[in-house]
């Protein structure tokens, strides 16, 4: 009997998806512990949760193009919420802002191919989302609001350059170059520095005493934003 219930609590485990709560004052964040990109918000964490669970089948597309076994959760009651975060400022304003305890735990080579073909999957998911907008009128907001698709695509590299300053990563600035050539470029330091950051080759405090973002937390960020603005731009899109 106890064997029984064993393998119950086993299979439940493994059914089970691993989220935490960034809880703000006006808004939180659910974000999937495992599956860089995989984050929503909502005003209560029900509604967080519930957004989460919603663009499951959308985010599923990622580790379907990164080879990677991916299984939707049923119901929101699939999920497991291992934290609950104190949210800031930031939380606030729009983006994910804290990381969990334990994300700067040594990241295994195997996890670390993993994290690297999903961020590829990112990638290529806006790119593909580009080349669909190319040509092609956004929808503004109710105010006029909302960036062009140029704008969009500079945003996110320059938040990119941003991130790997963040990581503790100096990387360093290239004359002439198109935002093609800089988008390249800003993503192979990315993987260069993440890779540095998982092998403890960077510090974990900056020259005048800032805190440099885990490697767990800082692909967690960087894969949101860039998953983000891909829907953004796919539901923007005028035909």
């Amino acid at each position: 009997m106890k064997q029984s219930k064993q393998k119950e609590t086993l299979a439940k485990t493994m059914e089970s998806t691993d989220i935490y709560l960034e809880v703000g004052q006006k808004r939180v964040y659910a974000v999937a512990v495992a599956w860089p990109g995989w984050c929503r918000s909502g005003k209560q964490e029900s509604s967080a949760v519930q957004a989460l669970l919603d663009y499951g089948p959308r985010y599923a597309k990622i580790p379907q193009t990164a080879g990677q076994a991916f299984q939707l959760p049923e119901s929101a009651s699939t999920f497991s919420i291992v934290a609950r975060l104190e949210g800031n400022a930031t939380t606030d304003f729009g983006a994910p802002d804290k990381p969990l305890p334990n994300d700067w735990d040594p990241i295994e080579s195997q996890e670390m191919q993993r994290i690297e073909k999903l961020l590829n999957a990112c990638w290529l998911a806006f790119d593909e989302a580009v080349k669909m907008g190319t040509g092609k009128a956004l929808q503004k907001g109710p105010r006029g609001g909302g960036r062009e698709l140029a704008q969009i695509i500079e945003h996110v590299v320059g938040a990119e350059e941003s991130y790997l300053k963040t990581l503790g990563w100096k990387m360093k600035a290239v004359k002439d170059e198109t935002i093609d050539q800089r988008k390249v470029r800003v993503r192979d330091e990315v993987l260069r520095g993440l890779e540095a950051a998982a092998g403890g080759q960077l510090p974990k405090v900056g020259p005048r005493g800032g805190k440099s973002w885990p490697p767990r937390f800082f692909v967690r960020r960087l894969a949101w934003h860039v998953v983000d603005h891909t829907w953004e731009i796919e539901d923007r899109i005028i035909d």
